[in-house]
C-alpha cells in the first residue's frame, strides 16, 4: 500500500525486555501493511513464523588484526546505511540510546537528512550508563540528534531529564503485551506437574543480574511457605543464579523450588501462577509484571522505577518498598490466604492489561510518531477514532 512506510528496527535480539518489545513492535507493524527489517547482530529470538514483510539483515563484524576489540559499532552503522539505501527505508527505529542510536545517526549522515530516526529509550542506556561521566555527553547526544525519542515510563523520563539536562519533547509509550499471546491458559493438567492441588505457585522472571535482588525472592517465599503450602518457580538465567541456588540450599528449599531456565513461551508458565514475585532494585517499566497481569496473575513488587505506573498498588498487587522482604512476604501471603480478594485482584489484572496497555493502541501511536517526524498525514485507518481494544 502507498502510504504504507518502510522501517528499519535495531535492538538486542536475544537479550531483555527491549529486544522482546521491539521484535513484537516490528511484528504487529507488518501485519499492518509496514514493511519491517530488522538489522542486527543475530535473528531476533521472539520474530518466530514468516511474514512477507519482515526482513532480516545480519550486521557482520570483520575481525581486523589493527583493531583490539571487533568494532560492532562501526560495522552497525555501515549495515544501516547500506539497508537504508538499498532498501529505500522511510526511518529507523533504534531501541537504546548507545550504541544502537549513535550508529544509526552515524548512518543518518552517510545516507542524508532524509532518513529519520526513531529512539526508544529502555531504562539501562539512562539508569547506568548515562551516569558514566565517559558516556553521558554520548547519550545526549544521541537523544539529542534522534528526529522522536520515545520511553517506557514517566519515571524513564524524569530520570532522563534529571540526569542529562535533556529538554526536548520525549514521547511516552508504554511497553505492551500481544494479548493474543498473554491470557490465562488452561493449565489444569500441566499444573499437577508442579504442585499439588492445595498449594499455590509463585513465580519469578529475570536475567539474574544484580538489579533484581533474585535472592530477596527466595527470603520472601522461606518467609511464605511456613504457613502457606506453595511451590516457586525461577524462570531465567543470569549471573546470580549461582548465589540463587546457595542461597535455596541454604534454607532447606530444593524441594519446594523448580528452576526452569530460559523459556519462550511464558504465557504456559504465568498461567500456573498465583502470584509474580519482582522486587527489583530498578525496573524502568517491568515487563514480566505486565505478561502476569495479561495472564491473571498479580504482583507483588518493589516501589521503584515505572513499577507503580504498571501495578496499581491493592488492586492489581502490591508495593513495598525495595529489600522489605518482610512486607512484601505479607502481601504475599494476603493474596494467597484470600480466594474472593485474589479473584478481584486477577480481574482487575486483566482488565489493565488489556485496555490501559493495549497492544493496538501502543502500536498506532508509533505509527503516528512515525509519520509525524517524516512530516506525512496520516492515512485513513489512523485517522478514525481511538481503537476499541
Amino acid at each position: 500500500m502507498k502510504d504504507r512506510l518502510k522501517i528499519g528496527i535495531t535492538c538486542y535480539p536475544t537479550l531483555g525486555g527491549s529486544g522482546v518489545v521491539a521484535t513484537e513492535l516490528g511484528k504487529l507493524l507488518a501485519e499492518k501493511g509496514h514493511e519491517v527489517h530488522f538489522i542486527t547482530h543475530s535473528m531476533p529470538f521472539r520474530l518466530g513464523k514468516f511474514d512477507r514483510n519482515i526482513f532480516y539483515h545480519e550486521v557482520e563484524v570483520n575481525d581486523y588484526y589493527v583493531f583490539k576489540y571487533p568494532p560492532y559499532d562501526l560495522s552497525l552503522a555501515s549495515k544501516l546505511a547500506q539497508v537504508v539505501k538499498l532498501q529505500e527505508l522511510d526511518l529507523l527505529h533504534v531501541h537504546y540510546a548507545i550504541p544502537h542510536a549513535v550508529c544509526a545517526l552515524l548512518a543518518k549522515q552517510m545516507v542524508g537528512d532524509q532518513l529519520k530516526v526513531v529512539t526508544t529509550l529502555h531504562g539501562t542506556d539512562i539508569t547506568v550508563l548515562a551516569q558514566d561521566e565517559s558516556l553521558s555527553d554520548l547519550i545526549g547526544y544521541a537523544i539529542n540528534g534522534s528526529d522522536a525519542v520515545t520511553a517506557v515510563s514517566q519515571d524513564l523520563i524524569r530520570e532522563t531529564r534529571h540526569l542529562l539536562g535533556i529538554t526536548k519533547e520525549i514521547d511516552l509509550a508504554y511497553n505492551f503485551v500481544d494479548k493474543r499471546v498473554y491470557y490465562p491458559r488452561e493449565v489444569t493438567s500441566l499444573r499437577k506437574e508442579f504442585a499439588h492441588p492445595d498449594e499455590k505457585i509463585l513465580i519469578h522472571i529475570s536475567n539474574f543480574r544484580p538489579v533484581k535482588r533474585v535472592t530477596d525472592v527466595v527470603e520472601i517465599f522461606d518467609r511464605l511457605r511456613q504457613d502457606v503450602p506453595a511451590r516457586l518457580l525461577f524462570v531465567g538465567e543470569g549471573p546470580e543464579l549461582s548465589k540463587v541456588l546457595c542461597k535455596v540450599k541454604e534454607k532447606g528449599l530444593l524441594d519446594r523450588v523448580t528452576f526452569c531456565g530460559k523459556q519462550d513461551d511464558v504465557a504456559q508458565l504465568l498461567s500456573l501462577a498465583d502470584l509474580m514475585l519482582l522486587p527489583s532494585e530498578k525496573e524502568s517499566f517491568g515487563l514480566v509484571a505486565l505478561e502476569a497481569m495479561a495472564c491473571g496473575v498479580p504482583t507483588v513488587a518493589s516501589n521503584a522505577g515505572g513499577i507503580p505506573e504498571l501495578i496499581t498498588h491493592g488492586e492489581t498487587g502490591y508495593l513495598a518498598e525495595i529489600g522489605d522482604v518482610e512486607a512484601m512476604a505479607g502481601y504475599a501471603r494476603k493474596i494467597l490466604t484470600d480466594e474472593a480478594h485474589a479473584a478481584q485482584l486477577r480481574e482487575a489484572c486483566l482488565h489493565r492489561a488489556r485496555y490501559t496497555f493495549c497492544n493496538d493502541v501502543i502500536t498506532r501511536q508509533y505509527e503516528e510518531i512515525y509519520y509525524r517526524v517524516l512530516g506525512r498525514p496520516l492515512p485513513e485507518d489512523l485517522r478514525r477514532k481511538p481503537l476499541e481494544c
